[in-house]
């Protein structure tokens, strides 16, 4: 007979690796709003008018790592402009978070010594993207290497190697009229 308390033991073990999964992230990403930077982050942000196609900075404005959206939102109330907000983590990895006149971010891009935590990054989208990711690798039978996903509205571009790791993604219906997935950078 199984006493209450080892019972009680198995349950827990099987079901707290499961919940850990549905605990919603602390961060916004992709589709929310800009990521919460951490302590040791630096922030900038500038706003971005599409011109002919290409895209034209035309302000720069510094920011603490405990500002919110509200120096992006003012920023990006011109017509047509993106406000690009950089993050420069602590260990290096520079993330590019790309906002609508709305406040919510479209697109990110990232670069450096180590991957951000793409769960937060992408947010809601992140189950679409490790299940794009699994297709991408049964296709190629398991190899490592670049991984592109491009499945309902959603693209992600993500490589590199130790030390040196780069990537892209973006939601294609909430990109900018002016503003294509080669401007996310």
């Amino acid at each position: 007979m199984w006493s209450r308390v080892r019972r009680a033991g198995i349950v827990t073990a099987l079901i707290l690796p499961s919940s850990l999964f549905v605990v919603p992230s602390a961060h916004a990403g992709l589709g929310g709003a800009p990521m919460t930077p951490p302590a040791d982050a630096s922030v900038t942000s500038r706003t971005v008018q599409p011109v002919g196609g290409a895209a034209q900075s035309v302000m720069r404005a510094a920011s603490g790592a405990s500002s919110s959206s509200s120096s992006s939102s003012s920023a990006s109330s011109a017509s047509g402009s993106y406000t690009v907000r950089d993050t420069t983590l602590g260990n290096g990895t520079v993330v590019h978070e790309y906002l609508a006149s709305d406040g919510t971010v479209f697109g990110i891009a990232w670069r450096g010594p180590q991957m951000p935590d793409l769960n937060d990054m992408l947010g809601s989208y992140f189950p679409q993207y490790v299940a794009g990711v699994k297709t991408a690798k049964a296709a190629r039978g398991g190899a490592r290497g670049p991984v592109t996903v491009d499945r309902n509205g959603l693209v992600v571009h993500s490589g590199g190697h130790m030390g040196a790791f780069n990537g892209q993604a973006w939601l294609t219906p909430a990109l900018p009229a002016g503003v294509s997935g080669s401007d996310i950078q």
